[in-house]
Formats: structure tokens, C-alpha cells, sequence
């Protein structure tokens, strides 16, 4: 069999490793509101369960694409497969474990477990992008694009995941779905042949790759991703959670904004071909940095649903974009480019996006009901402080006393409904009643339930408040890459022009001037 003559299945397996990532990533966005009213964690730990999973990816993608072009895709497809099924079974592990060993423990389950799954994805994301680069040369941009689509399309069936089970069953549940991607992509590299790179079969050494990153250009481009990862999959992992607390709708808009994504990177090549990679990229920020800013300060869900598709349009072509102008213009760095773009992309998520957006909500919330409402904050202020960067450290808001105060039942308020469900059940059955929820539940009846009326309001307020600022300050990041790409495209101009580099059968540019 011809190298390419499959070429379709094997952008159907590298579309599939993209869906399972987004429904596992979905589907866990719904599910932080259970891990906080179940585990008690706050905001800024739920943004470290997160983190975790994205920094594991990033470190993961930086180092497989070290030996993608030697080692070959299908061995690399077959250890991410591996992976994903173990990070499942760590995950589902928490529950019987914070039962045994407390909140310390569930934390480290949930921890690990999306790290592991992070390990697999990024092994799958330093094999796909080049591998269709490869198969793709006439339109790298384009068919990238459409590789792309299975991560909102991942989203979306973890977002309808999420609204149809979230809430009605354990969130064991849906977290596991993401499994059946899994399996699908798995049958299909288990069977077919993988073609060997184009830096491979060109003869371009480790060192002739390491070179690439002597450019200017391309330490540019690293950066301009690092914004990308934390404007887009940072604020992707919070902004269910906090257009929820704004709106109530929170599911919706996020499947919607996913859709307006998985549509349009069908689109990229008829959009690219009109305006360039950098000049869509130069509209794409300017639409991000609008759509976060409205949705972090409109009033009502009807603006609301604007602002998201503002910001849908505006994070859309980012990713993928960005990849295929490294494979465009620098072809002899393979994987080990396309991999460094990746990686410091999901870096920048782990380390800064989500920990720094759920720092921000800590903040402002915590600052907000002292404001307001200071013997409020006393009670629902969290057991430790928490940092961020070189900024001050602030004691947030326990996101388990939080949930008991404002769970809902459907449309109703059902303060504690979980809470007393759960400790008349431990006491019916006559065992001894773990201690976080007869801790909670002491709490609740000694100073929680007594003040209800007079907490609900500054504390719900509060909480949302945190979620509009920590949306405002994260605009600023597309607003920053608007005047990178900006100059780019003044450098390009200067050049003659944006233009695709070919590679010869040498392993050489066609045009040497070219090889930045």
C-alpha cells in the first residue's frame, strides 16, 4: 500500500484523538462544581487539578516530539492509547479513596488522573500535527484546521455530556465517555501502516531541526502561542463554571461556542487564502480581546450570548493557525517545532491560565464579600491562603460550604439538599460517618443554616463578581498578541510577502533566503 493511499483514515484516527481529548476536557469543566461541593476544594485548587492536566501535556508534547521523526507515529499513537485508559482508572479512583483518606488524597487521585490523560493527548498531539502536515502538503493550514475541528467537536459531546448527566447522575459516569473515542482511534493505528516523516526521509538531522530555533521569527511565534494557550484553553477550562454563575446557562454556551469552532475550521482554507495566516490571526485577537471583555462585564443573557460568540469567533483559528505557519515556514524542524509550539502553548495554560483564572476569581470574589459583607466572608472563607506568581497570597472562598450554600434543585434553591441526603444515609446504614461530611454538616447547623438568609445574596454575588474580573483582565492577553502578529506582518511585508517554504529532496529550502 502507498504511504497515502490511507491518508484519510489516518487523518480520521489523529481527528479521533482530538475528540477524546475534548470530551474528557469538557466534560471535566462540568463536572468542578461536583468535585468542589464533594471534595471542598476552592477555586484555586480546582485551577490546579486543571493545570496539572495541561502543564502534563505540555511537557509531554515538548518531549515525544524530541524522537517523533525516529521513533515513527504509530508506536507514539499506540503508548497514548495505553495512557488514556490508565488515566481513567486513576480518576475514577477518588471518590472510594476521599472516603478511605480525606481531601488531601482525592485531590491527588484527580490530580494524577488528569495528568496521565494530559500524558496521552500530548503524545497524540506531537504525532497528528506533523503526520498531517506530511500527508497534507498542498494545503497544510487548512487541512490543520480541520484536524483541529475534533477538539470542539470533542467539546461539544462533552458539553451535551455534561448538561444531559451532570447533576442527575455521579460524575463518574460521564467522565468516562471519553473512552469510546478512545477505543475507535485505537482499532484504527492498531491496523493501519504510518508513513515515515518528511524530515526523516529527507535525511535532516537532530541538529539541523534544533536549528530552526536560532530564528527570531520562530521565538516570536513560541511566544504568541503561549498567549494562545492561555487565552483559549486557560479560559476553556473555567468558562463553563463562570458563565454559569453569571447567566445559568453555562452548558449551553459552551457547546455553542464550541460549535462556532468546529464549524468554522472547515473554513480556514477559502478565509486564509483571501487574507494570509497572519492577517486572520491579526482579526482573530481583536475578536478575542472584545468577546472576553463583554462577556466579563454585559448584564443579561441575551448580551451574554453575544459576547460569546464574540469570543467564539475570536479564539477559532488560533491553534491550528498558528501551527500551520510553522509547518509553512519551517519545514525542516518536523516535529520538534510544531511540538515546541504545542507544548509551550499547554504550558502557558497549565502553569499561568489555570491557576491564574482561578486565582483572579479567588481574589476578587474573597475582596468583594469582605466589602460587602465581612462576617460572611468569616464564614466561608477557606482553611489556607493561596499564591499566585509574585502576586499577594488570599484566602478564597471553600468551595464545599459555597455549593451547600447555593445548590440549586432544577430552578429551585435546595441549600444543603446533598449535604443532609448524604449524612442521613451514613446514619441509616449505621456506619461510622466520614468526618468531612460530619464536619460539614456541624458547620452547616451551627453557623451556616442560621445565617443562610442573610449570606446567600453577597456570597452568590461575590462569586460571580470574581468570575466577571478574572474574564476582564484575561482580555487583555489577545489585546497583547494583536501587536505581535501585527509586526509580523510588517516583517513579511518587508520580505515580499508571506510565503509557504518547500522543502527539496536534499532537505533543503527551495529558496535559501527562506530558511529562518
Amino acid at each position: 500500500m502507498s504511504e497515502l493511499t490511507n491518508r484519510g483514515k489516518l487523518m480520521w484516527a489523529s481527528f479521533l484523538t482530538l475528540i477524546a481529548a475534548g470530551v474528557g476536557f469538557g466534560v471535566r469543566a462540568g463536572v468542578l462544581t461536583d468535585w468542589a461541593n464533594e471534595f471542598g476544594f476552592t477555586q484555586f485548587e480546582l485551577g490546579q487539578i486543571t493545570g496539572g492536566g495541561l502543564i502534563g501535556f505540555g511537557i509531554v508534547i515538548m518531549l515525544a516530539s524530541v524522537f517523533t521523526d525516529n521513533v515513527g507515529y504509530k508506536a507514539i499513537l499506540m503508548a497514548a492509547f495505553a495512557l488514556h485508559v490508565l488515566s481513567l482508572v486513576v480518576t475514577l479512583a477518588a471518590t472510594p479513596i476521599f472516603e478511605l483518606a480525606g481531601k488531601d488524597a482525592a485531590f491527588q487521585c484527580l490530580y494524577w488522573g488528569m495528568f496521565i490523560f494530559a500524558v496521552a493527548n500530548g503524545l497524540c498531539e506531537a504525532v497528528i500535527n506533523p503526520l498531517v502536515s506530511n500527508v497534507y502538503p498542498e494545503n497544510r493550514t487548512h487541512y490543520l484546521n480541520i484536524l483541529h475541528a475534533g477538539w470542539p467537536g470533542g467539546l461539544i459531546l462533552g458539553g451535551v455530556i455534561g448538561l444531559l448527566m451532570v447533576g442527575n447522575v455521579r460524575w463518574e459516569i460521564p467522565m468516562a465517555l471519553f473512552l469510546l473515542p478512545v477505543l475507535w482511534y485505537g482499532a484504527i493505528v492498531i491496523r493501519e501502516p504510518f508513513p515515515d516523516s518528511d524530515v526523516k526521509k529527507a535525511g535532516i538531522t537532530f541538529g539541523q531541526m534544533a536549528a530552526q530555533f536560532a530564528s527570531p521569527v520562530l521565538l516570536l511565534l513560541l511566544f504568541l502561542h503561549a498567549c494562545v494557550g492561555y487565552v483559549e484553553l486557560g479560559t476553556d477550562s473555567w468558562i463553563t463554571n463562570i458563565t454559569n454563575m453569571i447567566t445559568g446557562q453555562g452548558f449551553y454556551l459552551f457547546i455553542y461556542a464550541s460549535a462556532i469552532m468546529f464549524v468554522l475550521r472547515f473554513f480556514a482554507g477559502p478565509i486564509v487564502h483571501r487574507i494570509n495566516p497572519l492577517g486572520l490571526l491579526c482579526v482573530s485577537t481583536v475578536l478575542g480581546t472584545a468577546g472576553l471583555y463583554m462577556l466579563g462585564s454585559v448584564e443579561g443573557v441575551f448580551f451574554a450570548w453575544i459576547a460569546v460568540t464574540i469570543y467564539g469567533l475570536g479564539k477559532t483559528f488560533l491553534w491550528p493557525t498558528m501551527l500551520g505557519i510553522v509547518g509553512e515556514r519551517f519545514p525542516k524542524g518536523g516535529a520538534l517545532t510544531m511540538g515546541a509550539l504545542g507544548g509551550i502553548g499547554m504550558l502557558s495554560a497549565g502553569f499561568l491560565g489555570g491557576p491564574g483564572i482561578g486565582y483572579k476569581q479567588d481574589r476578587f470574589a474573597a475582596e468583594n464579600l469582605k466589602s460587602t459583607s465581612e462576617v460572611s466572608y468569616e464564614r466561608y472563607q477557606a482553611d489556607t491562603e493561596n499564591g499566585f506568581l509574585f502576586f499577594e497570597k488570599v484566602r478564597g472562598l471553600d468551595g464545599q460550604k459555597v455549593g451547600v450554600l447555593v445548590e440549586q434543585d432544577g430552578d429551585k434553591a435546595a441549600p444543603a439538599k446533598t449535604l443532609k441526603s448524604d449524612y442521613a444515609k451514613f446514619s441509616e446504614q449505621g456506619g461510622e460517618i466520614p468526618e468531612s461530611i460530619s464536619k460539614l454538616k456541624k458547620w452547616w447547623d451551627d453557623e451556616g443554616e442560621p445565617n443562610m438568609k442573610t449570606d446567600q445574596t453577597p456570597v452568590k454575588d461575590a462569586r460571580v463578581y470574581g468570575g466577571r474580573m478574572a474574564l476582564k483582565l484575561t482580555a487583555a492577553v489577545p489585546a497583547v498578541m494583536f501587536f505581535g502578529y501585527l509586526l509580523l506582518v510588517v516583517y513579511f511585508k518587508s520580505q515580499g510577502g508571506y510565503s509557504t517554504v518547500e522543502l527539496n529532496e536534499k532537505g533543503k529550502p527551495d529558496d535559501p533566503k527562506d530558511d529562518e
